[in-house]
């Protein structure tokens, strides 16, 4: 099937969660009282392409360096890469979701917000963020081998406590700061804000996060760095 299923894997997902949230469970994301299951759709399948950056990457992570020992053993190569080379992988296919969003975006709605421009820069920091935390786990993955189950865990936990199949609102206040603490919200409202909304993305929250994702990146890398030395005797 080839590049086809960078289209079919997000399309299957998107039927089934639109399915099960919207016709079986009737959730309703509370824009409007006639609001339809192609908008629910919509607004399902943006917070679910960043998930999917972000799950593809951080769980393939730790057994990056582990999956290829000939690079570590037998050649001179730069390690660091692999992180990288993942994350260019990832966001090829939420390209192509994107593709696919904004093409049924259009045909539901008859035009594209031009707000849509400001998404590169949103989803800048959580580029920065997802590659630190690669780097770090990359490393972790070396030495404790089930770091990956234990990521996938993690994942899973993330999904259901990212505002991925709800709004925030519907929370009682008592546990909306444990779902603002996940990195993934502020992402995932940023981007529905600048491409369903049609509102600018929050500069002030966007610098704060960026801060923070520099110096997750640079602590990632810094460990990576400091650990490398260590994975030939490991593996």
């Amino acid at each position: 099937m080839g590049l086809a299923w960078s289209f079919l894997n997000p399309l299957l997902m998107l039927c089934v969660y639109t399915f099960v949230f919207s016709v079986v469970f009737k959730a309703r994301w509370g824009t409007n009282g006639e609001e339809s299951r192609a908008q629910f759709a919509l607004i399902l399948f943006v917070g679910m392409i960043v998930f999917g950056v972000f799950s593809d990457v951080i769980g393939r992570a730790s057994t990056l360096v582990v999956a290829n020992v000939n690079y570590v053993k037998k050649v001179v190569f730069p390690l660091e890469i692999l992180p990288v080379v993942a994350l260019g992988a990832a966001l090829f296919h939420g390209v192509v979701s994107l593709a696919v969003l904004a093409a049924f975006y259009a045909a539901t709605n008859g035009y594209l917000h031009w707000t849509s421009l400001y998404l590169p820069i949103v989803l800048a920091p959580l580029l920065l963020l997802i590659l630190g935390i690669a780097w770090l786990l990359a490393s972790l993955g070396v030495f404790l081998r089930d770091a990956g189950q234990t990521v996938g865990i993690l994942l899973t936990m993330a999904m259901f406590l990212s505002p991925i199949f709800y709004p925030v609102t519907t929370l009682p206040e008592a546990f909306r700061p444990l779902l603002m603490a996940n990195p993934l919200t502020f992402m995932i409202e940023q981007a529905r804000a600048v491409l369903i909304w049609g509102q600018p993305p929050d500069a002030a929250g966007l610098a704060i996060y960026t801060c923070v994702a520099v110096c997750v990146l640079w602590a990632g890398y810094a460990w990576f760095q400091r650990t490398r030395r260590a994975f030939a005797d490991v593996l």
